[in-house]
This record gives C-alpha cells, structure tokens and sequence, in this order.
C-alpha cells in the first residue's frame, strides 16, 4: 500500500516504539508530538494527515481541546481518541465532536490496525462514490453551462462547481482534478461571453445583478437592525471558495442568517470595485463627484485612502439620519492588533466598517515570494493556506470576542482572484497601466479575441483621464504581457492569481449576513 502519514499526539510516546515500529512495517508513515500544542501546530504545517491519534488526557491542552482546534482547520480530519478513562459523558463529548473512532488503553498494535483500517476504508468508499457522482453530474453540468443562464444562474453554477471542487479535495486523483479544472475553464468561457454581451446594458439600464455601487443601499442599509451594532466586514479579495472553507469556523460561534452574492464591477481591482462599494457610486461618478477623492491609474498616491469619507457620503446621501458610524482599516500586523484589543469598542457605534487587506496581499505576496509559491501552489493549497490563516488570525480572535454580544454582522468582499495560465500579448505605451487583467491607455493594440473593449469608458461608469483612452478586460484565465521579456514574464506570472478581468472567480462575490448565537 503507498504510505498513510498518520499524526499521533501522546505525552507518553516512548511508550508507543514498539506501536510506531509495527505500523511502521505495515506501510504507515507516523509523525509523532507529546502535547497538544505542538500536535495543532504540527498540523497547521501540514493538514495531509490520513489520520490523527490524540491522547485524551495529555497535560496542557486535553485530547478534546485538540481535537476542536483541529477541527476548526479542518472539519473532515479523521480522528481516534485514546483515552484511559471510559467515562460515559467523556465519549458522548467526543463522539459529539465527530471522532472517527476510540481506543481504551492499554491498546495493542493490531486495535489500531483495525481502526486505521476501518477509517481508510470509509475514506476509499467515500472517495469512490464522491467520484462516481461528480462523473454522473459532469454531463448535466456541461450541458447547463451551454444552456443561456442568466447572472442568478451564473452564480448557482459557479457555486455547484465550488461544491464539487470542495467534495474532491479531499479524494480527488489528479486526472479528476484536472477534468473539474478543464469543466470551470468551460464554465469561464461560456461566463465571458455572457458578461461581454450583457455588461454595458447592466450599467446603463439597471436591468442586470446587483453591483459594487449598490452593495450598501440594496444589500446592507435596508436589512441593518436598528437594536444592535452592526459590523461590515470586508475581507479583500475573498473568492466564493475562500469564504466557503472559513465558514465552518465562523458557524462555531456565529449563526448564519443569509447567504447570497453581488456582481463586482469591471475593472475587478482594489481601486474600482472598492470604492464604488464605499461610495455607492460608479468610478465616474466618484470622479466628478468628489476629484479630489479620486486617483487615475497612473496619478501619483493611494487610490483607496478616502474610503472613509466615501462611506460617511453614502450614509449622508441614503439614510439622511444621524449614525454612529466608524471607519477601520487593517493592512498591516500592528493594525490587526489593534482591531484585536478594540474590537468591543466597536459595538458602541450603529455601523462599523472593517476593511481586512490580508488575502488581498497574501495572493500578491504569492506572485512575489518563492514560499508562497510553494505554499499555494494550486486551488486547493490556495483554500487550504486562506484557512489555515483565518484560523489563527487576529481577526479571527477579534470576532470571538463579539461572538456572544448581540451583534449583526455581514462579511462580503470587493472582487475575487483567478489563476492565471494563457498569456496575451498587448501593445501600448508609457502610460498604460500595468494590471495584468486590464489595460487602460490609449493606442491599444491587442488580441481582439482575448479581450472586452470598451472604446466609451463613460458607457459602464468608469472615467478616462484621456479622450483617446479605452479598457480592455482579460477574458477566462488570460493574462497580459508587453513584447518586452515576454517569455521571461511569461513563466513569472503563469500559474499566479490575479484580478482585474473578466471571470466568475473575479466577478461573482460572496456577500453573508450573520448574528450571534
């Protein structure tokens, strides 16, 4: 049998050589710790454990506090507990906390033989069967994709898929992998075709998904309780799967009220989709509106540090009433501190808003730094990293604090990522921005089949510091490159995730309402 990596936490593991040694010659691979700090961090290093053995009644932190720790990571880890104690509410607790199976000690090499077998057993059923089903759907699906769906549509789809992904993560073979990759590029083909084709209409006749611009008044303002705090909490480029492998952890101490989703407007960058979501305005509204509030691609400065005042505009302007209401901004690890230690202080105000920056600079940084490179090296590392970092974030503390005070909050983001694969050779000159997803300059020359052109910016809400200017938009996984050192950035960039374009990973966003329990 090929290797099982097994992960075995006991305070008396010396004890266990001659176990360690038997499953050893059985083809086991075991890593070994003595408490359970070491046995979480352990794990938070590496989650491919088959299976993790935990001492119940280690000194420190308790088998059952681990197990919760490691169930925060990952909710479907396969987990025996060993114990001395055959307590009848000690095995309800941690049958309640979903272990796979239990061990009485003193155990013998072949107890835990038949457990492990027993356990990956189930894990080779439930795999064939999970790929058994996504084989029967793959043709229902190929065939609704073709089949003109609307945005509503686009969104159920896109989050089918994301299911599907989540279910093969933990059993999917790498032909699988690549087929489910090979059904989203289908699905982003068909996506991209749908947005060229309806987009400007949706700017200029209000006929298509909510959008950027009217998060807050369609989406926040009418569903904020006038008898609790309510937290908006954008956590900057948080893509649907992203939220769905934080979710688990936050329903431990939050309860879910709704979850839905908006449209991100074009360009799907920081400095668009962000602020018009702040100011509930379009970009070209936002220019003439307030110039002084807003930066050009190539303008020197910050294109999101008036994101404060935008907001105390929009509330200004939509519910014309007297709010407490404060604006807080996370970029660096002091900062996160900071929302940490004050989080509580908060809940004085009506409205807080919190912009979280970290997945925004932890998928840049994954570009730049060869050890995020490794780290997030595909979709499943990448939703793999994203949880293992909201588990043990400051932010993750911050909201534990709020989770028992009456409170509304609602989590959304501003635009998505996508990884990135084909490049597309585009011609401009000095001034055209430098995104990879999108161009905006003048004298574009580009790959028409590639790209959405937008020759009247005005027409879909966004400004043109020239007359001449226009956008151009990556479709599907495309990315940008100049003539200049292109096989050198071509291979630099391949494989990374980037925004700006036009995809159902960049476009379609989560949006969640949740209370305390």
């Amino acid at each position: 049998m090929s290797k099982v990596n097994i992960l075995w936490a006991d305070d008396e593991i010396d004890l266990l050589k001659p176990h360690l040694f038997f499953l050893e010659k059985k083809g086991f691979s075991v890593t070994t710790v003595t408490n359970g700090h070491d046995a979480v961090e352990e794990y938070q290093k590496n989650d491919n454990y088959e299976v993790v053995f935990l001492d119940e009644s280690m000194p420190g932190m308790s088998g059952l506090e681990t197990l919760t720790e490691i169930k925060a990571i990952n909710p479907h880890q396969s987990v025996v507990m060993i114990t001395k104690n055959e307590a009848e509410n000690l095995m309800e607790e941690a049958i309640g906390s979903q272990i796979d199976d239990y061990l009485i000690k003193p155990v013998n090499p072949n107890q835990i033989l038949l457990s492990l077998k027993k356990i990956i057993d189930n894990h080779r059923l439930v795999s064939e069967k999970t790929l058994q089903d996504y084989q029967v759907q793959f043709r229902q699906i190929s065939m609704d994709i073709s089949s003109g769906l609307d945005f509503d549509g686009w969104a159920e789809m896109y989050q089918r898929l994301i299911q599907w992904e989540l279910k093969l993560d933990a059993s999917s073979t790498e032909q699988m992998e690549q087929i489910i990759s090979m059904q989203k590029s289908e699905a982003n083909i068909e996506y991209s075709k749908f947005v060229i084709k309806n987009y400007k209409s949706w700017l200029e006749n209000g006929d298509g998904p909510i959008m950027s611009h009217e998060v807050m008044k369609e989406m926040v303002f009418p569903n904020m309780d006038d008898d609790r705090p309510t937290i908006v909490l954008l956590l900057d480029n948080l893509r649907f799967d992203q939220w769905k492998v934080i979710e688990p952890i936050l329903l431990r101490s939050f309860k879910m009220i709704r979850e839905t989703y908006f449209s991100s407007i074009l360009p799907t960058s920081t400095q668009y989709s962000r602020n018009a979501i702040f100011s509930g305005l379009t970009p070209l509204d936002i220019e003439e509106y307030y110039p002084e509030w807003w930066l050009n691609d190539m303008d020197e400065g910050g294109k999101n540090n008036f994101e404060g005042e935008l907001v105390s505009e929009q509330i200004r302007r939509l519910i014309r009433k007297e709010i407490k209401h404060e604006y807080v901004k996370v970029t660096t690890v002091a900062q996160a501190k900071v929302l940490q230690d004050n989080i509580l202080n908060y809940l004085n105000n009506d409205l807080t808003f919190i912009v979280y920056n970290f997945i925004d600079m932890l998928s840049h940084a994954r570009t730049e730094m060869e050890v995020l490179k490794e780290l997030a090296g595909d979709e499943k590392a990448y939703r793999s990293l994203t949880r293992s970092w909201f588990n043990n974030s400051p932010l993750w503390i911050a909201l534990q604090k709020i989770a028992d005070r009456e409170v509304q909050l609602f989590i959304l983001t501003d635009h998505g990522t996508i990884r990135v694969h084909t490049p597309s050779k585009v011609v401009g000159d000095r001034d055209t921005t430098t995104n990879l997803r999108y161009k905006m300059g003048r004298n574009l020359k580009f790959n028409p089949k590639d790209v959405l052109e937008i020759k009247k910016p005005e027409e879909v809400g966004l400004p043109s510091p020239n007359i001449s200017s226009s956008y151009i938009f990556a479709k599907e996984d495309r990315y940008f490159l100049y003539p200049n050192n292109y096989n050198y950035y071509l291979n630099y960039f391949r494989n990374t995730f980037q925004h700006g374009g036009i995809s159902m990973e960049e476009m379609i966003c989560p949006f969640v309402e949740l209370s305390s329990r």
